[in-house]
């Protein structure tokens, strides 16, 4: 079967894709700097598909150690690409390392490809480039028009993308997936693979399990005079495990040579807005546990309400969210209890 190289693959999203990929009968090697990840998560991919990735420990900013990688996997075909610095709040506090660190990466992928003959790319990108979208543009569908960046990430994403279409229309022999995502949440349904953040928690599910197990004091929700039913900000939250097999589908939809032109762009929602105060009220309902929380002032460089029409990625690319909110907090809280059983001393 084809390999498959997957940057940033021990991360979050990048692990359950790789367990998708491998489920589906890909080879997988992942280069991962264990930046914002943790080496153990290859154990819960191998406990889950019943064989381990390769793995490379290369920083994707490395370009000579990235070209070493590619003589060595010399059958990779296509690459899915996460390996980027992704906390909003961080990129507004850290401009320069999300620069770095997301254009670069990106870059040497694509001078390395057509140098060992990888034709094709599954960019991760993010609905952050819509920017707050107009109310006649939402929820938000692929031809809604790209707004200034509301943090240094978002902007990442937005240049990211330029640099893409840059390249192939300059005559680069390669082909393009962009997948512009809502907001992941949620865990394997075995539990031995989920979103592990390193530290404090930038994202809110996270948050909202480790309050809920006692390791946070409370959670802190950002502002709660906002335009929206209940003034907490609205995200369209997609199961990660629905996300990760959309990006398979991508994969083999370039593969197959399937695509309508070099490059593609697919928004990954399910098509419903859910408040901050919603996931917080239906986590404590469906797992019956309580989460303490304050509301705090705005946090610079949230929008206020986002969500998708995914009609062109369930009709193109046949792919569909399927799995339920209370299905999906369910998952994060079994991943927390997972977790704080293995930290727990024999």
């Amino acid at each position: 079967m084809a390999r498959i190289l997957v940057t940033g693959g021990t991360g979050y999203i990048g692990s359950h894709t790789t367990v998708e990929l491998m489920q589906a009968g890909y080879d997988v090697t992942i280069v991962d700097n264990l930046m914002n990840s943790n080496i153990d998560v290859l154990d819960g991919i191998a406990a889950i598909v019943g064989r381990r990735p390769d793995y490379e420990n290369i920083d994707c900013l490395d370009y000579v150690a990235l070209d070493k990688m590619f003589e060595k996997y010399a059958d990779i075909v296509g690459i899915i690409h996460f390996a980027a610095s992704k906390a909003v709040g961080e990129s507004v506090e850290k401009p320069l390392l999300y620069y770095r660190n997301n254009l670069n990466s990106l870059i040497n992928l694509l001078e390395l490809m057509p140098v060992h003959k990888v034709k094709h790319i599954v960019f991760s990108s993010s609905c952050t480039v819509y920017g707050q979208p107009d109310a006649d543009h939402l929820p938000v569908d692929e031809t809604a028009p790209i707004k200034p960046a509301l943090s240094p990430y978002g902007n990442t994403k937005q240049i990211c993308e330029e640099i893409i279409h840059d390249a192939i229309h300059a005559k680069s022999p390669i082909t393009a997936i962009i997948l512009r995502y809502f907001n992941p949440i949620g865990a394997h349904p075995s539990a031995l693979i989920g979103e592990l953040p390193n530290g404090i928690p930038n994202n809110l599910l996270p948050y909202v399990t480790q309050t809920a197990m006692g390791i946070r004091k409370e959670l802190s929700i950002f502002g709660n005079d906002y335009n929206t039913p209940d003034g907490t900000c609205v995200r369209d939250y997609i199961d990660v495990v629905d996300l990760a097999k959309a990006h398979v589908v991508a994969l083999k939809r370039m593969i197959d040579g399937k695509q309508d032109d070099k490059i593609e762009i697919f928004n990954l929602g399910t098509g419903r807005g859910l408040s901050v105060l919603e996931i917080v009220e239906t986590f404590k309902r469906v797992n019956n546990v309580d989460v303490p929380y304050k509301i705090v002032g705005r946090r610079e460089g949230d929008i206020e309400q986002v969500w998708a029409k995914p009609d062109k990625a369930n009709k193109v690319l046949g792919w569909k969210a399927e799995r339920t909110i209370e299905e999906t907090l369910r998952s994060s809280w079994q991943w927390q209890q997972h977790l704080n059983n293995m930290q727990k001393p024999d």
